[in-house]
């Protein structure tokens, strides 16, 4: 009987594993097949995005820029804040460590290079040091502000944005307000940050025009710059820090790295499998400072979609000097520029076009096809005017009109303009002279005017008097001699 059982239990033990290995055999290849259709649905959905629009390729005799995987693509031109190529440019997307240039852009205007920065325990713990960027600095450790920002943008370390914003604003949550106003005052209008670092936030997103804004302002910094193209940094050790800290860059567009660019002036990466691959940098070449932003891409693509930018933008446009080659704003052609006609002879003018500012212009187009437009509003403390100027309705540039002086410096308010030596006004001499000859014309007429109308009434008076003389003769009274002195009556 027991022998039964034992033979029935083995029996059902051999069933089972007839059927169950089959299950475990096949099932294995389908879970790793399915990993791989996973991570390819990233690239596959990148792919898809390359039908997407470009919405600067519908503009009018404008040059076709590339077709990329990134969710949304900006290329601008830094000096002039012309925009050469957008992709869903306003779409709000999570910036992952590319949040980091506008914490090195606050700290770089907030505090000196040699401050002492403590990262505290919250700023150092409160990242993931297992998945978070991080260059493995310990609580209670103390380096410089500069060596902070080569750690936060060399290394991309997540602590080193939480004690840059400590230091500068005392908690990470003051920093954060200041981030979101410097981004407004900026021009930022798609933006909402929380953290210093892009640490994933569901409430933590830009886009990549208000990237574009914010790196225009990051890459018109030259230490900044230096930091931005740095591929290595080391902190050593001091009598504030246990452990020589080595920061290393991923950015592949660096010197020597697969995906090295000539022109490249400096960049910055990010990821978040939120976010995916964001990637800002900035390039010089021929005149033209260009600014890409990409946001949402699958690696390595979003080095190759900067590259096919920068060479775009590089290929297809040119930059044209405004004092150069204006003829309708230079001195002697327009009554708000001329001050030739002067009447103490041929002087210098008093109103210029700034002789750095530039428009960029497609290299089929020529700087007779662009439309301008002089702005008295947009005015500063150095520019009387700007011109605007457009180019088939697409914004190219444009250029400021400053007064010219060899006195000290002008702060312009209105027509007028303030300095040690008292209240200035800059006119236009042969406005002047015209609006003097013409008051000096009415005055005569006036004069005229006047005398005629008191030469008639006097006549009229004297005709009037002398009849009432001759009536009162006549009627025997001689009132002449009411005033012959005091012998009179």
């Amino acid at each position: 009987m027991a022998m039964h059982h034992r033979t029935k239990h083995k029996f059902i033990l051999f069933l089972t594993f007839f059927f169950l290995c089959p299950a475990l055999v096949f099932s294995i290849p389908l879970s790793a097949a399915a990993a791989p259709a996973s991570g390819n649905s990233f690239q596959e959905e990148a792919e898809a995005r390359k039908e997407m629009p470009v919405e600067s390729n519908a503009r009018e005799n404008w040059p076709a820029g590339p077709l990329i995987g990134a969710q949304s693509a900006i290329l601008m031109e830094a000096n002039t804040g012309a925009i050469l190529y957008e992709k869903n440019i306003h779409d709000k997307l999570y910036p992952a460590s590319i949040t980091k240039i506008l914490t090195a852009l606050i700290a770089m205007e907030s505090c000196p290079l040699d401050d002492i920065v403590t990262y505290s325990n919250e700023a150092v713990n409160s990242i993931d040091w297992l998945t978070d960027s991080n260059m493995g600095i310990k609580a209670g450790e103390q380096i410089t502000m500069e060596q902070s920002l080569y750690g936060l943008l060399v290394g991309s370390a997540n602590e080193a944005g939480n004690a840059i914003g400590e230091h500068i604003s005392g908690s990470i949550d003051s920093f954060v307000d200041l981030m979101n106003k410097k981004a407004k005052d900026l021009g930022c209008r798609d933006s909402h940050f929380v953290t210093s670092n892009g640490i994933f936030d569901e409430n933590h997103y830009t886009s990549a025009y208000d990237m574009a804004l914010i790196a225009q302002a990051f890459f018109s910094n030259d230490l900044l710059c230096k930091m931005a193209s740095t591929a290595n940094y080391t902190i050593p050790v001091s009598s504030t820090v246990s452990q020589e800290m080595n920061v290393h860059s991923k950015n592949q567009l660096f010197a020597n790295k697969p995906y090295a660019y000539e022109y490249l002036v400096g960049s910055k990466t990010g990821y978040t499998s939120e976010a995916r691959q964001t990637l800002v940098s900035c390039a010089q070449k021929d005149g033209l400072k260009l600014i890409c932003v990409i946001m949402k891409e699958e690696s390595p693509s979003q080095y190759t979609d900067t590259i096919d930018l920068f060479n775009y933008g590089f290929s297809n446009f040119y930059a044209v000097n405004i004092s150069e080659t204006d003829t309708k704003y230079t001195v002697g052609n327009n009554s708000f520029f001329e001050s030739d006609s002067d009447v103490f002879g041929n002087s210098a003018p008093l109103l210029a076009i700034n002789s750095s500012d530039i428009i960029v212009l497609p290299n089929t187009a020529d700087y007779k096809d662009v439309e301008s437009e002089l702005d008295y509003e947009g005015g500063n403390e150095k520019a009387a005017a700007i011109i605007n100027f457009t180019y088939n309705g697409s914004y190219v540039g444009s250029a400021s009109v400053e007064i010219v002086q060899d006195t000290p410096a002008v702060s312009k308010t209105g027509d007028s303009a303030k300095t040690a030596l008292g209240q200035v006004y800059y006119i236009n001499i042969k406005n002047v002279l015209i609006i003097v000859v013409a008051v000096v014309v009415l005055l005569f007429a006036l004069i005229s005017i006047v005398s005629l109308i008191r030469n008639y009434s006097f006549g009229k008076r004297r005709k009037i008097s002398l009849k009432r003389s001759k009536r009162r003769k006549k009627d025997g009274i001689d009132f002449d001699r009411y005033t012959k002195g005091p012998d009179g009556f």
